[in-house]
């Protein structure tokens, strides 16, 4: 496939700005225990919709991030969404305005998105692993995401999306239990509960690695994310009738 000028446009610059955890050099081993589905986790108490989830979630004090936080980080997007992304956690812009994805990371997030045409309001909900900004833009631990698995669990099932895309290996690890490097599982579609996800780079790690080269992340990340688009195409209403005709 040659290079499509949509590609050079989306990663032809980086923002500048002060690094938020998605940011920030990853360091460190993957965590080394899954707390996602399969893993024994209790959930917490049942939530018939998403507002008394957000009602209960913004009180949260589970673990000790809720005492450094500034916001509780839930969401943003349509939560009737087939296409649901989890990242890892709440950078410092997240943690300032209660919102996911609003960095420099974020604002890539939606460049990708909508240059293979994912409408970042629409098409798509997104939220992350832990809720609250871990101090010092680290990763969360184990016992942190142990602790807002209930949250997320509930944001599966309240949204429940076809496609979850695993932004980075800390959402890999905490949905999945998969340790396998994200390089070796980005792009793969993996069934697992009734819902097909697919692991992808992180944007924070595409704003570390400029190379627009084919073969790199920024240029697999393209693919992977047009290879979403496509199957998205075949969810939307009307998909099947439009294919029989063709």
């Amino acid at each position: 496939m040659g290079t499509d000028s949509r590609q050079f446009d989306l990663f032809s610059t980086a923002a500048q700005g002060t690094q938020t955890p998605e940011e920030a050099p990853v360091t460190g081993e993957p965590v080394p225990s899954a707390v996602g589905p399969g893993a024994g986790q209790t959930p917490g108490a049942a939530h018939g919709t998403m507002e008394a989830l957000h009602k209960d979630c913004l009180h949260c004090t589970r673990c000790a991030l809720s005492t450094t936080r500034t916001h509780v980080v839930i969401s943003r997007g349509n939560p009737k969404a087939k296409l649901m992304l989890i990242g890892e956690g709440p950078g410092q812009q997240e943690d300032e305005t209660g919102v996911p994805f609003v960095g420099r990371a974020g604002q890539l997030l939606d460049k990708i998105l909508a240059s293979v045409g994912i409408d970042k309001d629409w098409d798509i909900y997104i939220c992350n692993v832990v809720k609250c900004r871990p101090p010092g833009n680290r990763k969360p631990t184990p016992e942190e995401m142990a602790s807002c698995w209930p949250w997320l669990e509930s944001q599966i099932q309240l949204v429940n999306p076809a496609l979850v895309l695993l932004a980075g290996s800390t959402a890999m690890v905490g949905v999945l239990g998969i340790k396998t490097g994200i390089t070796k599982m980005r792009g793969q579609w993996i069934e697992r509960g009734g819902r097909t996800y697919m692991p992808v780079f992180h944007p924070s790690f595409l704003l570390r690695n400029p190379s627009r080269e084919r073969g790199q992340p920024k240029w697999l990340t393209w693919e992977d994310f047009k290879a979403v688009g496509e199957r998205l195409d075949t969810l939307k209403p009307g998909a099947q009738n439009r294919e029989a005709t063709h």
